[in-house]
């Protein structure tokens, strides 16, 4: 398996999304491990800004040249910021998932739910454990 990138400083779902707080809001995308799992990855669909979800709940989906997935909710919240840029160039996904690849911003309902999370270390026993 290629190296993959956990950063110290995000928080992690089992499904594989990836959360960063800043200034109130939540910013989600997928992991390095999702990225290099799809592969090529050739459409994201997101929901509109004001659209609300529930912790667990589909939020969009990616598509790639070997499968479509859906991408889960971390943390229940509303929607305020959709990265469209997205839209033209999904491959940023690959290229830079915990920078130019993020997916949406939210309001989180319950900011507890972001301590329920995975840190770094858990995450990456996480994936360790479906690799074997």
């Amino acid at each position: 398996m290629a190296e993959i990138q956990i950063p110290d400083e995000l928080r992690y779902s089992s499904d594989d999304e990836w959360v960063r707080v800043e200034a109130g809001r939540v910013i989600v995308g997928i992991t390095d491990y999702a990225q290099q799992q799809l592969g090529d990855i050739v459409f994201v669909e997101l929901p509109g800004a004001g659209a609300s979800f529930k912790k667990g709940e589909a939020f969009g989906v990616v598509e790639s040249v070997k499968a479509v997935s859906d991408l889960c909710a971390p943390i229940g919240g509303k929607v305020i910021e959709v990265n469209d840029a997205l839209t033209d160039r999904p491959e940023a996904v690959n290229e830079a998932c915990y920078a130019d690849g993020w997916m949406v911003a939210f309001s989180p309902s319950d900011p507890e739910e972001i301590d329920s999370l995975l840190d770094s270390e858990a995450y990456r026993k996480h994936v360790e454990a479906r690799s074997d």
